[in-house]
């Protein structure tokens, strides 16, 4: 199975195949509003804004799994646009570990395995796919999205 055939629900209920995205460097991010780590929304939007025009894209897939927020996808999404003025494609809030987890994430994760186990462990763990679909590497929440932006140059520039 390819990256490329797992489908997923924006917060509109739309289904997107993430082919639509093939060809493109993804940085893929679980994320929460009430979190210890949601102030890196500011470092995402920022490393959207720099590299959106050179193929880059970000998929931001809420959770309540760590924190059990209870909020809409709605005002999740009010949430960061008034605060941090993201405009980064979201998505339906998620699982991203146990029996109802997503099959995006089942994929992610074994494709890059954290450090002890394969176990999401908290929310903006972040996974950097490249232009063919390959999970390239897996990032702690604490690694903060400005010390990822030389991995996605590397990707944006390899074919040049």
């Amino acid at each position: 199975m390819s990256i490329y055939q797992i489908r997923v629900e924006d917060m509109h209920n739309n289904i997107v195949t993430l082919d639509s995205y093939k060809g493109k460097v993804l940085l893929i991010v679980n994320t929460a509003t009430t979190c210890f780590f949601t102030p890196q929304y500011d470092g995402l939007q920022k490393l959207y804004e720099t590299y959106k025009n050179q193929g880059f894209e970000i998929l931001d897939f809420p959770s309540n799994q760590f924190k059990d927020a209870k909020d809409s996808v709605e005002t999740i999404d009010e949430f960061c646009v008034k605060n941090y003025k993201t405009d980064f494609r979201r998505f339906t809030k998620i699982e991203v570990n146990g029996p109802d987890e997503s099959i995006l994430y089942t994929y992610l994760k074994r494709h890059q395995k954290g450090l002890f186990n394969k176990k999401i462990k908290w929310n903006f763990t972040k996974f950097l796919v490249d232009q063919n679909g390959r999970v390239i590497k897996r990032y702690a929440p604490l690694v903060k999205p400005e010390k990822i932006a030389k991995d996605i140059e590397k990707l944006l520039n390899k074919d040049k």
